[in-house]
């Protein structure tokens, strides 16, 4: 049996509001991409959303529009993509880098140590789809001084909270949906991702009551558009192709014939979708939970629930070379597993920028014993077995 690690989840729905979207002549940013804005805000009640081309993109809109730039820090994990990283060093920032808790997301006791008077702007990842622990981010962003160099900085008085939020589309934190979690959160919308628009993202804005978040929502589509005062579906409605360009942006919308990808999903992402990817996490759980050498991931406690988007199985007491072999293994038997993330540290850019592996050793130690199993809706309960199988035979074999 060959199971491949995360195919994209592709309906008849999803067919058919493609295909009316190359029908209707009209396929970059227009109609589709305002009904996905829309019924994000609506679903998730968040005040504004602006797509745009990736999650990459969302994070560095919210920071360039926060005033970062050369000279100021900002504080992420240093356990995750390097895209978290990137949208950082894009704006001419410093990411600021901090290990992981029990959980694979930032360790809060470990961020003071991390703020200086550089930063500006921290970005918690809520890794695999279990949010991070927001109310004890801000209660120690809240206690250290803060120095704005921005109105928008000074506005807010503190450190902008910028969820990178790519796993946890409908994840929960003390009763608030993803998206209401921080001050502004981006989603990623890439074909591997809960909801997909093949690429693509979209920045949810949550400011605090001093802030106008529609006004702000407006702005931020400019940006997207080149600074451009009308996109592309106005300028071509009878007397609109008057425009203006107000600031140098970016060119980083969302088209709609990849809107209708996501806009077709998310009509039955909470129904469907969301509920599907969850009963594959339960049902791994049961499968894995009482081996000892085994640590599972967890989809709910008191205060959160994850959006299952990884399943990110740890081996007890194991090196990674061990861990290898198992991974090796399980592929043998045709099931394709990932490993989420290999530490920024140790990748070459940051490695030769000086960052240390050895100062991140909880990061280090997840690296090394994880394992990401398949987990979409188009897995059937044969599939399910036989990736269970193939893990158990696995460790009973390298183990």
């Amino acid at each position: 049996m060959k199971i491949p690690f995360s195919p994209p989840y592709i309906t008849d729905g999803v067919v058919e509001e493609v295909t009316a979207a190359l029908r209707s002549g009209w396929i970059t940013s227009g109609p589709r991409v305002k009904q996905l804005e829309e019924a994000l805000a609506a679903s998730y009640q968040i005040p504004a959303i602006v797509t745009c081309n990736s999650g990459t993109s969302a994070m560095e809109l919210a920071l360039r529009w926060f005033g970062v730039g050369r000279g100021d820090e900002v504080i992420i994990p240093a356990y995750t993509y390097a895209a978290t990283a990137l949208a950082v060093m894009h704006t001419g920032a410093t990411p600021v880098m901090v290990d992981s808790g029990d959980d694979f997301n930032i360790d809060p006791d470990k961020i003071a140590a991390a703020l200086t008077s550089k930063t500006k702007a921290i970005i918690p990842v809520d890794i695999g789809g279990w949010p991070a622990d927001y109310n004890r981010i801000r209660a120690v962003l809240d206690s250290h001084p803060f120095h704005p160099a921005s109105q928008e900085q000074q506005l807010l008085g503190r450190p902008l909270v910028l969820a990178d939020a790519a796993h946890s589309l409908g994840g929960i934190y003390q009763g608030k949906k993803s998206g209401r979690l921080a001050d502004v959160s981006a989603f990623s919308f890439h074909a591997v991702k809960n909801i997909t628009t093949a690429e693509g993202g979209a920045l949810a804005i949550n400011l605090p009551a001093q802030f106008d978040n529609r006004q702000v929502a407006r702005v931020l589509k400019l940006r997207t558009l080149n600074g451009q005062t009308k996109d592309a579906f106005t300028k071509s409605q009878a007397g609109g192709w008057q425009y203006d360009i107000v600031f140098p942006g970016y060119k980083m919308n969302l088209p709609d014939v990849l809107a209708a990808i996501g806009l077709a999903q998310f009509r039955i992402y909470e129904t469907e979708i969301l509920p599907a990817r969850k009963e594959i996490f339960r049902q791994y759980n049961c499968s894995f939970e009482e081996d000892p050498r085994l640590i599972v991931p967890q989809l709910t406690d008191k205060n959160k629930e994850s959006s299952a988007h990884l399943y990110m199985l740890r081996l007890h007491d194991v090196s990674e070379q061990k861990r290898n072999q198992v991974i090796s293994h399980i592929e043998s038997m045709g099931v394709a597993v990932n490993v989420h993330f290999i530490p920024l540290p140790m990748l070459t850019i940051f490695r030769e920028a000086g960052y240390d592996i050895s100062k991140y050793p909880k990061a280090y130690e997840h690296y090394g014993k994880e394992i990401t199993l398949p987990l979409y809706p188009q897995l059937t309960s044969g599939q399910i077995e036989y990736i269970v199988d193939a893990v158990k035979s696995s460790l009973a074999t390298c183990l």
